[in-house]
């Protein structure tokens, strides 16, 4: 992947979470040069462990060959629904960047006290390994891990996609979508 190229395509998915039985996901793909080209959608299942599978389904409906990396916010969504991003990274030929926002201890414990015996989901989560912090500068900081693409690229394609804040376009748009959805659905 050539990152200074105008032409890359990011595929960022955010979700709208709000304690129900189901989340949305929303994706968005857009280019370097920040327009927006194209849409989808998923569901995944709160304290479930289909979120994997629901990203997958997603890059698979979109049918596309010229995204050149997925940005997950956050690897553990929807009350501890654990994505792989190695998996996702593997079965979809596309590297995968898992991006968080705040210091943290970790989740073990959590997972433990709301899962108790669930030595699965916990061993889904460790698989994880260790967040890499990243200075997008003006005291701003973002935690990464990746999948099929180097922690140095990694940095540089969520600097090249961040115009403000510390939020990806891409995954801002999303979770905007992912909101609105949401939205619409409470009101039908």
């Amino acid at each position: 992947m050539h990152i200074p190229k105008k032409g890359l395509r990011a595929l960022g998915i955010a979700e709208s979470y709000a304690g129900r039985k189901e989340s949305t996901l929303a994706g968005v793909v857009m280019r370097k040069d920040l327009r927006i080209d194209g849409f989808c959608f998923g569901k995944v299942t709160v304290g479930g462990m289909d979120a994997t599978d629901t990203v997958l389904r997603m890059i698979q409906d979109l049918d596309r060959r010229d995204i050149n990396v997925v940005l997950l916010s956050g690897c553990v969504i929807a009350w501890f629904n654990v994505t792989d991003p190695g998996r996702i990274a593997d079965e979809s030929g596309i590297p995968v960047i898992c991006v968080t926002y705040e210091e943290s201890d970790g989740l073990a414990m959590d997972i433990r006290h709301h899962f108790p015996g669930d030595e699965a989901r916990v061993q889904a989560y460790r698989n994880l390994g260790e967040r890499v912090p990243v200075d997008l500068g003006g005291n701003r900081t973002i935690y990464l891990r990746a999948a099929g693409i180097g922690y140095a690229d990694a940095a540089r394609f969520c600097r090249d996609f961040t115009l403000e804040g510390k939020i990806p376009e891409p995954l801002r748009v999303a979770r905007l979508c992912a909101r609105q959805v949401f939205t619409d659905q409470s009101l039908r």
